[in-house]
This record gives structure tokens, sequence and C-alpha cells, in this order.
């Protein structure tokens, strides 16, 4: 997420709100636990599976608005 967005400019935008870094925190956790499910390193049933899904979908359009209302001020 945010991979065409500076670095410089994401860290300091974490920095810069507590509520973005949490979110952004949480999708990089919610990411990563539903790669390893899905390839059998972290066994969940498809209902977990579904719901992590959902809100890892639902932090990750919270950040882009979040960037895309914010990110001018950064500059």
């Amino acid at each position: 997420m945010f991979e065409n967005q500076q670095r410089d400019d994401v860290e300091a935008f974490m920095k810069a709100d507590a509520e973005f870094r949490r979110l952004f925190h949480q999708h990089r956790e919610l990411k990563s636990k539903v790669h390893d499910a899905e390839i059998g390193v972290l066994p969940i049933d498809d209902f977990t599976l579904a719901g992590m899904k959902k809100e890892k979908l639902h932090a990750k359009e919270r950040l882009q608005r979040m960037w895309d209302a914010r990110a001018p001020r950064i500059h």
C-alpha cells in the first residue's frame, strides 16, 4: 500500500496522524495474516478468512481516503 508514494511522505503522515498510523499497521498485520492463511501457514476457517479480508479492505479504503484528503497538507 502506498508503494507509489514517497516513503518520507508516508512516514511523515504516520507521525502526524495517530489514526492513520494505527490503520496502516492494522492493514499490514491483516495483509500478513491473510497471506499466511492463503498459503496454509495460518490454519483458520473460510468464514474467519473472509472476515479478515473484509476488515483489511475497509482499512485500506479508509487509509486511501485519509491520504487523499490530507496528503496536500504535508507538502
